[in-house]
């Protein structure tokens, strides 16, 4: 059995945040990275002020989003953990680009997102789960339509 310090279990869950996000892979986004509710605010992107989500509604409009994409690619890295309450809760800061590709796209056929995340995660009987996403745009690259 592998010794994971909890830093590494809580990089991991952020790794699965997008790995799974990239596939398609809702159900394990639902069972082993999201809590039942999520703090969620992606204002930065025009998308109204955060608010609390159910994590099921997070992972239906993303399944929406990405309908007639055909391929989505994240890239996180600088993670920095902060852990509290003796580490049962841990703050998540990381940089993330998310390439979006679509073949058919007639004005190009890739837009990118670069940006931030600052995420807060807890640990519960399940293990290490994300309870609060906020994401931070820097800027948009490419065709931000997809059209």
């Amino acid at each position: 059995m592998e010794n994971k310090s909890k830093r590494d279990e809580v990089v991991e869950l952020v790794n699965k945040l997008f790995i799974y996000t990239d596939y398609h892979q809702w159900n394990k986004l639902l069972e082993e990275v999201l809590t039942e509710s999520i703090w969620f605010d992606m204002s930065s992107l025009g998308a109204g002020e955060g608010k609390s989500v159910p994590a099921k509604d997070i992972c239906a409009m993303w399944e929406k989003g990405f309908e007639g994409i055909d391929a989505v690619h994240h890239q996180a890295g600088n993670h920095l953990v902060r852990f509290a309450s003796e580490p049962i809760e841990a703050n998540v800061f990381c940089y993330a680009i998310a390439l979006h590709y679509k073949k058919a796209a007639t004005q190009g056929s890739i837009r990118e997102f670069v940006g931030s995340y600052d995420l807060h995660c807890v640990l519960t009987d399940k293990g290490w789960r994300i309870d609060s996403f906020t994401y931070t745009v820097k800027y948009i690259n490419g065709n931000a339509d997809l059209k």
